[in-house]
């Protein structure tokens, strides 16, 4: 059977202004499980994980990683985790070689194994062709690889991931990707927060959605992708508000509009889209696209946060 490496029990943060960032939350995470946590800005994510990560004290409740109390034993957990900030942590003085060494150190990584793990890494990260250029120099982006390489270095058995992939282009974020999943699958456990729900669709096989300090509901993708009930009708018209009017006046339906664009959320799609065009032409609605699609996280995530 799995252990929790994460064990959180009725935990609240209160900050000293009065705002409850984070609301009586109970939460348990298995051994292995790639974790996802959404939610609007504001929701408390990131609290909540600076908190986990023992950079924050709960209020009250208690936390356990990997076995260790956050409160007693905070420099136990710090060991045993690796944490990637929103915001770049790297050293600009030391260059990317450099501060991977000087982790390597911090977290007494075996003398013998930190240049092979120095080199696996900037490979990874793609910045071994300027590893003894000192960060200052290096773009947004680059420091962003420099710190996921940073968080990893010490091959913890729990990695917190809050919006690692911000700023990387495509390809970069892929190979970052491949990388969580190929070490995810060999045990290591991930909390990931991100505003790329493609993101959480692709790595995570457990995912919760926060709002206003609490969780909403926690599910499996595929789980959430199936609350949203039906396929999703994309009708493009510059008579957005009219047409979801019309609609919404002939059909029991869920129906969002965002700019030119309405999506009606409905069961048996292909039976309906007929009549759905019935209604538009006998509106004097014109369209200029019409699609069909499966619910993604997007949709799970407007409708759950109601954003």
């Amino acid at each position: 059977m799995a252990s929790d490496v994460i064990k959180v029990e009725d935990m609240t943060v209160t900050y000293n202004d009065g705002t409850t960032a984070v609301d009586n939350v109970s939460l348990s995470i298995n051994q292995g499980t790639f974790f996802g946590f959404l939610g609007p800005n504001g929701a408390g994510k990131t609290t909540l994980v600076k908190t986990l990560a023992t950079l924050l004290k709960p209020t009250s409740g208690s936390i356990t990683i990997n076995g260790y109390d956050t409160v007693t034993d905070p420099r136990k957990v710090r060991e045993s985790i690796g944490y990637m900030p929103q915001r770049t942590s790297v050293d600009e003085e030391l260059t990317a070689r450099e501060n991977l060494l000087f982790a390597c150190d911090a977290y007494n990584v075996p003398s013998g194994e930190q240049v092979s793990r120095v080199d696996e890494l900037l490979d990874l990260v793609q910045l071994k062709d300027v590893a003894d250029k000192r960060a200052e120099a290096f773009s947004g982006g680059m420091q962003k690889r420099l710190d996921a390489a940073t968080a990893l270095v010490h091959q913890p058995p729990l990695v917190f991931l809050d919006e690692p992939t911000t700023g990387l282009d495509p390809a970069a974020r892929q190979k970052l990707w491949d990388y969580f999943q190929r070490i995810n699958n060999a045990g290591t456990t991930f909390f990931l927060t991100t505003q790329y729900l493609e993101e959480a669709d692709k790595l995570c096989d457990d995912i919760a959605v926060m709002q206003t300090g609490d969780i909403l509901v926690r599910d499996s993708p595929k789980a959430l992708k199936q609350r949203v009930g039906g396929d999703i009708i994309g009708v493009e018209t510059s008579q957005a508000e009219a047409a979801a009017q019309a609609i919404q006046d002939a059909f029991d339906a869920t129906i969002q509009t965002e700019d030119n664009t309405v999506s009606i959320t409905v069961r048996n799609a292909s039976k309906v889209v007929t009549d759905i065009l019935i209604v538009l032409r006998d509106n004097d609605i014109s369209i200029q696209n019409l699609s069909i699609r499966e619910p993604t996280l997007d949709d799970v995530f407007l409708a759950l946060t109601n954003t």
